[in-house]
């Protein structure tokens, strides 16, 4: 399914990861509202620096909405009391995200614990992890957020690799628990349109940036919307039919491009990219 144009910016939503070397979360949250970005996703070291309270106060009085926390996840680990150390760290993550009135907390899942190769039983980590503290994300109100990460993560970052294993867990899991799609994880994958077909409403977050060819660095080297080779329009086509209406999340890691320019020219690029190519 094709996407319809998009002719306004009121769903564009920008991640602060795309300005971090720039911006304090504070100069985030002015720096966008002033530019007429209203929605942003913020990251918890960034949150922990500014204080809640006084992101909390800063988000409101601009007017912005949080389309994420980011992140929770890292669920795999050598040791039982790692284990649960991950656990008490999401059960934190899920009231700061809380605090400042954020739609949905992300998780990187984690990937193999030091000194394995087990995938499976990493796997396995994750399901128990979830499971551990679903019950007090749901007493909160805070859904969790699913992001299946490219596979050249999966050893040590996330291995949680597809829309169908994010979807495998959401069935397992129940009510809770959605998925954040990131067209930079999951674009390869032949089996996209179905899998964001079978998600339906359990996609809470939708994240946009590029694939740039070649890539430089496998983590840092994320493209702006429109430089690379990603159908972002075409994927959006099939989020929004199987009916997510939300932000359009605009994440990008950019070490020797994005986060050395100047952090307005960025915004208004994002903003200007939004339109034309997303």
């Amino acid at each position: 399914m094709s996407a319809r144009p998009l002719v306004d910016h009121s769903r564009l939503s920008i991640n602060t990861a795309t300005t971090r070397a720039q911006w304090t979360l504070a100069e985030a949250i002015k720096g966008y509202a002033t530019l007429g970005v209203r929605g942003i996703s913020v990251w918890r070291d960034q949150l922990a620096d500014c204080g809640q309270k006084e992101a909390a106060r800063l988000l409101a009085d601009h007017g912005m909405t949080v389309t994420g926390l980011c992140r929770g996840g890292m669920f795999p680990a050598a040791t039982a009391a790692e284990r649960q150390a991950a656990i008490d760290d999401h059960l934190r993550a899920i009231e700061e995200a809380v605090a400042i009135g954020a739609q949905c907390l992300v998780l990187v899942v984690g990937g193999l614990p030091k000194g394995s190769k087990d995938i499976a039983g990493a796997r396995s980590m994750v399901l128990d992890g979830l499971s551990a503290i679903l019950e007090f994300a749901r007493s909160a109100g805070m859904p969790l957020a699913i992001e299946p990460l490219h596979p050249m993560y999966a050893a040590d970052r996330a291995c949680v690799n597809t829309m169908a294993q994010a979807n495998d867990l959401c069935d397992r899991l129940g009510p809770g628990v959605g998925i954040a799609v990131d067209v930079y994880h999951v674009w390869w994958d032949p089996d996209l349109e179905r899998e964001i077909s079978r998600a339906g409403s359990r996609i809470l977050a939708f994240h946009i940036c590029d694939w740039l060819v070649p890539t430089r660095d496998l983590l840092l080297d994320r493209g702006m919307m429109g430089d690379g080779v990603i159908d972002i329009p075409r994927i959006r086509g099939w989020v929004e039919a199987a009916g997510y209406d939300g932000f359009h999340e605009v994440e990008i890691f950019s070490a020797e491009t994005w986060w050395k320019r100047d952090p307005n020219e960025v915004v208004n690029t994002c903003k200007e990219r939004y339109l034309t190519v997303v």
